[in-house]
């Protein structure tokens, strides 16, 4: 955009009229000699301040011009501005029928242009003679514009309540950009489906995946890699590289996938203390810092690529390693004035120290209660059977921690602090069919009862003091008893 361009129109018209009575205020004429001067602009040919075209403007113009510049002492450029229109913001009353009629066609079809909803309006107006006219079209673009009736564009998927409240949403509250104050305050973790395919092991042509993982306020990216699915398990292996390389953050924001909301994330973050916050449905925008990112990744990564046919995921996850590390960490950010690498050195940080990978393994599994079945002491985990140990088979229920893409790692955990007490293995059938048995130890404290041998013909101490009471009494026994007829003769 020119210089020209920039300055509004009613700026134009007081710089040229200054720029032709300047000269009578900085050399006043002498008296008797204004007529002439006068006369002397009016013959010059000036440019049209809008169109640009040579122009010329009669004696009595200018010399209003130049009284009104010479009354003026604080602003004379000020006073030579084009005086605004007295209806200048004010907006022409419509009757309340026409105004109800705009907004309720407004809440209908959102998506109607200007044009089309002035055109709609029309029709009905003209249908009732004994309405008011119809006002011109800049009259009901200008209301329609004042109350915030502007078109919306298409939304993805289909029509439902969902997407319908998220409407509702951005319609009642405002939409205001953020930074967190410190690194690793807040990361932004999301899915990206690629526009390149790559060509995998078994010969088909396949569109991957890419996870990524940004911190807020430096925008550095912790994690980078492609997938071929979008899984807890792939969703957890990314996870945990970024941990290993930049920490535990103290939150992260993702969407409502059903990655991020499965069971071993969700629990796995809480075990870490990292608060999980999700977007609202249908609201990608409270997430804007990542999908801006999707628009560098495509624009120069996978633009890079565009030559390149034999592509495969391997291939693909190394080149994203060396840009995302060569060029993108180390490139100036537009927003931030700073590459994300040096912001996110020279920022305080409130991040943690990440745990070994042995413990994130544990800790990205989902906890559950499980039934311990009394014949064989084993417990059933998605259709398989662990065995449990001997020292553990007086308990009826089982606290389980387990990640269900590997069931080859899971443990009994202590249901009340989540201690791990215990690592379990799958049932082996063929091992235990040898015949060797442990033999069973004492639960707790309780003595040995090798040796003891049960009492024999004895009554229960209970029944016996009830006897014993009944009998106290004095009472008749509350019974006939039957006599037999051998016990008669």
């Amino acid at each position: 955009m020119s210089q020209q361009e920039q300055v509004r129109p009613h700026d134009r018209w007081a710089h040229l009229r200054f720029s032709i009575v300047g000269a009578l205020l900085a050399a006043p004429p002498a008296q008797g000699e204004l007529k002439a001067e006068l006369e002397r602009l009016a013959y010059k040919e000036w440019i049209h301040p809008i169109s640009g075209q040579p122009a010329r403007f009669a004696v009595s113009t200018i010399e209003r011009w130049y009284y009104a510049a010479r009354a003026a002492r604080t602003d004379p450029v000020g006073v030579l501005r084009r005086a605004l229109r007295k209806d200048s913001g004010r907006q022409r009353v419509l009757d309340d029928n026409l105004c109800r009629m705009i907004e309720a066609q407004y809440r209908a079809h959102k998506r109607w242009s200007y044009q089309l909803h002035f055109d709609n309006l029309q029709v009905l107006v003209r249908a009732d003679p004994k309405r008011p006219p119809m006002p011109s079209y800049s009259t009901i673009r200008r209301y329609m514009k004042n109350h915030d009736f502007v078109r919306q564009s298409l939304p993805r998927g289909k029509d439902t309540a969902g997407l319908r409240r998220a409407e509702q949403r951005r319609e009642t509250r405002e939409v205001r950009s953020y930074e967190s104050g410190y690194v690793s305050a807040l990361w932004h973790l999301d899915f990206h489906h690629g526009s390149r395919k790559v060509m995998t092991p078994e010969g088909t042509w396949t569109t991957p995946l890419l996870l990524g993982i940004l911190d807020d306020r430096s925008r550095l990216v912790c994690h980078l890699q492609w997938y071929l699915s979008e899984t807890a398990e792939d969703l957890i292996h990314g996870l945990c590289q970024a941990f290993l390389k930049r920490g535990l953050p103290r939150s992260l924001l993702s969407d409502n996938g059903a990655a991020m909301t499965a069971s071993e994330t969700r629990q796995g973050l809480e075990r870490l203390g990292i608060i999980h916050e999700t977007t609202l449905p249908y609201s990608p925008y409270q997430n804007g810092k990542q999908e801006s990112f999707w628009g560098q990744v495509e624009g120069r990564l996978l633009a890079m690529l565009d030559g390149y046919r034999d592509l495969t995921l391997p291939f693909l996850n190394e080149s994203t390693q060396a840009w995302v590390e060569m060029e993108y960490q180390r490139q100036v950010h537009s927003e931030t004035g700073q590459a994300p690498l040096d912001r996110f050195l020279e920022s305080p940080d409130v991040g943690r120290v990440c745990p070994s990978a042995d413990d994130l393994r544990l800790a990205f599994c989902q906890e559950v209660s499980r039934k311990q079945r009394r014949s064989d002491g084993t417990i059933s985990i998605k259709g398989v059977r662990f065995e449990i140990p001997a020292r553990f088979r007086h308990l009826p229920r089982l606290s389980v921690r387990y990640a269900s893409w590997d069931l080859g790692y899971v443990h009994l955990t202590d249901p009340r602090s989540g201690k791990v007490l215990a690592r379990i293995y799958p049932l082996d059938r063929e091992s235990n069919a040898d015949g060797l048995r442990r033999s069973l130890t004492a639960i707790g404290n309780a003595p040995e009862t090798e040796n003891m041998a049960a009492p024999q013909n004895e009554v229960a101490p209970l029944l016996r003091k009830l006897i014993s009471d009944y009998s106290a009494t004095g009472l008749p026994p509350a019974y006939l008893p039957k006599t037999t007829e051998k016990e008669d003769s």
